[in-house]
């Protein structure tokens, strides 16, 4: 029977300390503190016979209060609104790069998508003396971190502003990238073009619903109410939308998708379509070139906003003191098939 069979005297939650390993040695404490920090005036074989204590026992150091004697806790926060949004991967990923070039330590964590939720993480993590934080926003009312930014924690906001207090922010062209997708169905010969997009309180899905409304006001095209629908990208709000504008009397002939959750419904929905609609979305998502048709997209660059974000961040702990600013990431049309689809009548 193994020990694990057997059951042990371990106490999960409680790590070995120096003393254990100093006792183990049998060395004082101050032995074992000079071998851990690697300091001179230690015998090779007393090293030696330290380290396979610190090995059995599985002893590692506790940084916490050297760190927090220099006043930096070498840890940064990453607060996401929605860890299962492939959108957020390539952003993330690109956030912790940067913070390991620097020594740091990303903690991440997501809203949900909810406000509440949101202060009650960005809250906890600098109530755990994170260094810096950025926060791709839930709310529209960030003045309960006013407090945490006189304190010295550095913010940056990433994909959508911060509300109600002046921040840095990192963000891409969701109006131009609208505008330049509707611009592109236009050329094609649509005029009834419907756009479904995300909650209208939230900065990028207004900003989208605006460029669409600018892409055809310059085209001198008239909006009718029906051809807009903001709200949950559910899947089933989607369906009901599209469905909706697919089944008018005059229905439209090209759609606009306002995120990448709402494309994937919208391909699913026009799957089904017995006649062809053109579509355009908001944000590349995988297997979009493999569809068919292939799907035309406003590709935006995640990547380089988190590593835009994450580099502001690191240049505000060293330091610099210039005034918030945004910094805009252009987008990209790529045309694959489903967005030069022509009009149809039906």
């Amino acid at each position: 029977m193994t020990d694990t069979a057997r059951g042990t005297s371990r106490r999960y939650g409680t790590r070995p300390t120096m003393k254990d390993v100093a006792a183990r040695a049998g060395v004082g404490l101050k032995t074992v503190s000079r071998v851990v920090n690697g300091e001179a005036g230690v015998t090779p074989d007393t090293e030696r016979r330290v380290q396979e204590a610190i090995t059995a026992l599985g002893f590692r150091r506790n940084d916490s209060a050297r760190i927090l004697r220099k006043g930096r806790t070498a840890s940064i926060g990453l607060v996401l609104e929605d860890l299962a949004d492939p959108f957020y991967g390539p952003l993330s990923r690109a956030v912790e790069e940067v913070a390991r070039s620097h020594g740091a330590l990303l903690i991440n964590g997501s809203s949900a998508e909810d406000p509440a939720r949101e202060q009650e993480l960005v809250l906890a993590l600098c109530a755990r003396r994170v260094d810096g934080l950025v926060i791709i926003p839930a709310g529209d009312d960030h003045r309960y971190l006013e407090p945490e930014i006189t304190a010295g924690i550095a913010t940056v906001f990433v994909d959508r502003p911060a509300g109600r207090i002046d921040a840095d922010a990192v963000l891409c062209d969701n109006f131009g990238g609208a505008r330049d997708a509707v611009a592109h169905l236009i050329a094609h010969g649509h005029r009834r073009i419907g756009f479904i997009g995300d909650q209208p309180r939230i900065h990028t899905a207004r900003e989208r619903l605006r460029g669409y409304r600018s892409a055809m006001a310059a085209a001198g095209l008239t909006v009718d109410d029906s051809w807009v629908s903001l709200g949950s990208t559910a899947p089933e709000r989607v369906r009901s939308a599209a469905t909706a504008m697919l089944d008018a009397p005059e229905p439209v002939t090209a759609l606009f998708a306002g995120n990448n959750r709402v494309t994937v419904t919208a391909v699913r929905v026009l799957g089904a379509s017995p006649r062809p609609v053109a579509l355009v979305g908001f944000d590349d998502f995988e297997l979009a070139d493999l569809v068919r048709p292939a799907v035309t997209v406003v590709a935006q660059d995640p990547a380089l906003m988190g590593r835009t974000a994450a580099a502001l961040l690191f240049r505000r702990l060293d330091g610099i003191t210039e005034p918030p600013h945004h910094t805009e990431i252009p987008t990209r049309l790529v045309p694959r098939g489903s967005g030069e689809i022509p009009p149809t009548e039906g």
